[in-house]
């Protein structure tokens, strides 16, 4: 069911987000080589509940950690391990949500550890630019469709990269995952039209390799059969991820990150409305 959310859940769901985007901003002076993806979750555990809040993505269907992080040709929901270590050139995404006094929030951030190449750098800007161009497209009367539309041509038309179809963005509050399902590819002007209010995530993952399929894999634990996705041909990839709400001054990013230079059109300020 596709909730419409009064002024005090946004407020609810801005600090949510707020909470989180610091959690990832602190992650960048964490991430460098020699450390474990265990050590990642260990950071984030501690960092989010010393204020208060959950890593709810932790019990969710089973999940047993509040991370997911996958490494370099890993797209999506690996989990933490102490046995993984990164390495200069390696690119880390870390997933996360967010629970705080009931509200959630949902995000992720792909880390270069040390110095990347060029192309991995390209790969990264071009991911993020297509959440952002996904997000745009996020006002009020346009239709899922759009926001698919326009990260698919950019992804797969201009750059040349896979855009990954089996894995989405979706609605979010009063659970993590909630309707409306928002795919990373589509036909502009088809699907559900968006409305104010409205919660939801885009958070394209993009392969560098230039394939939009995805390979699934076991976790490497015997105790546990957690499923996770890699790319088919061993390249890389990269994934970005907003939570935001639908206003009718466009969208409002609940867990954007400092710096705000040329994002200030997406900072929220539910926080100063009347309920």
């Amino acid at each position: 069911m596709i909730t419409i959310k009064s002024v005090r859940e946004l407020k609810g769901m801005q600090a949510s987000g707020h909470l989180l985007a610091t959690m990832f901003e602190a992650l960048r002076d964490v991430i460098k080589p020699g450390i474990s993806t265990w050590d990642i979750e260990e950071f984030c555990q501690e960092f989010v509940s010393s204020r208060g809040g959950r890593l709810s993505e932790q019990g969710f269907e089973g999940y047993k950690y509040g991370t997911c992080i996958s490494v370099n040709d890993e797209i999506a929901h690996n989990i933490p391990r102490k046995n993984v270590f990164l390495k200069e050139g390696d690119l880390v995404k870390v997933d996360a949500t967010c629970n705080l006094n009931g509200y959630e929030s949902d995000s992720c951030t792909t880390y270069g550890v040390g110095q990347i190449s060029e192309e991995d750098q390209h790969l990264m800007d071009v991911t993020k630019k297509a959440m952002y161009m996904g997000i745009d497209q996020a006002v009020v009367g346009n239709r899922i469709g759009d926001i698919g539309a326009v990260i698919q041509h950019y992804v797969e038309d201009e750059e040349g990269y896979g855009d990954v179809r089996e894995l989405i963005g979706h609605g979010i509050q009063p659970s993590i995952h909630e309707d409306p399902e928002v795919p990373h590819w589509g036909k502009a002007g088809h699907g559900l039209r968006l409305r104010e209010g409205m919660t939801i995530t885009v958070e394209p993952m993009v392969e560098a390799g230039g394939d939009w399929r995805i390979l699934q894999k076991t976790v490497d634990d015997p105790n546990d059969d957690w499923v996770f996705y890699a790319t088919p041909d061993g390249s890389k990839s990269a994934q970005f991820e907003h939570t935001f709400a639908i206003t009718k001054d466009g969208p409002k990013i609940l867990t954007l990150q400092k710096p705000y230079d040329g994002l200030e059109k997406y900072i929220p300020h539910f926080d100063e409305m009347e309920d």
